[in-house]
């Protein structure tokens, strides 16, 4: 008989041999990870194919919390244990902020990350300030948060802010823009 903890034993009086299943009960406030108030355990050649597990029904959390362009990177599932850890990530060119992981305890979620937006710089954002970038020919730019864009004039263009702004810095979804003439 396995150590059993949170739950107790359906006992049939028989040993278990190989492949013999031993079927279980959570205690009275009490149930398995997916819910319900029973499960079973298979015997195998090196032991039982798991423990119990039986969790506090009131520690348990729900769904992650969602996060404005990002995810968790597995299957959501209705509900999680105390202690179960998810981890995030954001759509491509958006920065995570925060924390990677979120833990389940009491019930609660600890804190999630932010997917901070990027910056998008179309073809005619460039054109309306007679820029382009440094060394690249790209029509739209896309750039992480925290990211330095360097840019030149246009051909022909004569700058008409200070040196320093054509070396600017994408901030959530901004950028303070050169500007030629």
């Amino acid at each position: 008989m396995p150590l059993l903890e949170n739950a107790t034993a359906i006992i049939t009086g028989k040993t278990f041999r190989p492949n013999d299943t031993l079927d279980y009960q959570c205690l009275d406030g009490y149930e398995t990870r997916d819910g319900n108030i029973m499960g079973s355990i298979v015997c195998g050649e090196d032991g039982w194919s798991h423990l119990p597990s039986c969790f506090k029904s009131a520690e348990k959390c729900g769904p992650p919390p969602p996060v404005d362009n990002g995810d968790i990177t597995s299957f959501p599932q209705a509900a999680y244990a105390a202690g179960s850890r998810v981890e995030y990530q954001c759509k491509a060119y958006y920065e995570l902020q925060g924390p990677k992981y979120a833990t389940c305890s009491d019930a609660k979620w600890s804190e999630t990350p932010k997917c901070l937006d990027p910056c998008v710089i179309a073809e005619e954002i460039f054109n309306e300030n007679n820029i382009q970038l440094k060394g690249k020919e790209d029509k739209t730019y896309y750039a992480k948060t925290g990211e330095i864009i360097e840019f030149i004039c246009q051909s022909g263009h004569r700058a008409v802010t200070s040196g320093q702004s054509f070396q600017a810095v994408c901030q959530e979804g901004t950028v303070q823009l050169p500007r030629c003439e």
